[in-house]
């Protein structure tokens, strides 16, 4: 978590300069900067197979991730509710662990860009419920199965915007 203050300024300048955006190069160079020295590469898909702790979940092939990163944008463009979309962004992007380290926090990193880009404030899980944040990933992981992540998410998101967004 050594690089969150110098990742959180590039998403804010890249934000108010317009120039967000999900593709594979954006994500890139986010990653080369929450990752810079924590993980065994940063700034490009890994090109070995990574494992996710207390789960048997295998993320996919790293041979396989350009087009997994493809899936994930079309599923997410797909998606007409920008909550949602931001969230199906984060829970995919930690599932196909697209990165050899660092990659929830780059998709959190994704999901709350994509949130600002559009008006909206951040998601924050509260440290009380990062138990059961981590039970219901792990179920996720296993099964692929958004719904009870996607919910879990929008329970931590502020019940203020919530109202606003379903005006």
């Amino acid at each position: 978590m050594l690089n969150q203050a110098e990742a959180w300024r590039w998403i804010f300048h890249k934000i108010l300069n317009g120039e967000f955006s999900l593709s594979k190069e954006f994500v890139f160079e986010l990653h080369a900067l929450a990752a810079q020295e924590e993980a065994l590469e940063w700034g490009c898909f890994r090109k070995g197979q990574v494992t996710i702790s207390g789960t048997q979940y295998l993320p996919p092939k790293a041979s396989t991730l350009d087009s997994f990163w493809v899936e994930v944008i079309e599923q997410v463009n797909r998606t007409q509710n920008i909550l949602e979309r931001a969230i199906m962004l984060f829970l995919y992007m930690s599932r196909y662990q697209f990165f050899y380290d660092v990659n929830k926090r780059t998709a959190r990193f994704m999901m709350n860009a994509l949130l600002l880009s559009n008006g909206y404030p951040v998601i924050n899980v509260p440290a009380k419920r990062s138990v059961e944040f981590n039970s219901k990933m792990i179920k996720f992981y296993e099964s692929g199965h958004s719904e009870e992540m996607l919910n879990f998410m929008i329970s931590c998101y502020d019940p203020i915007m919530l109202e606003i967004m379903a005006e």
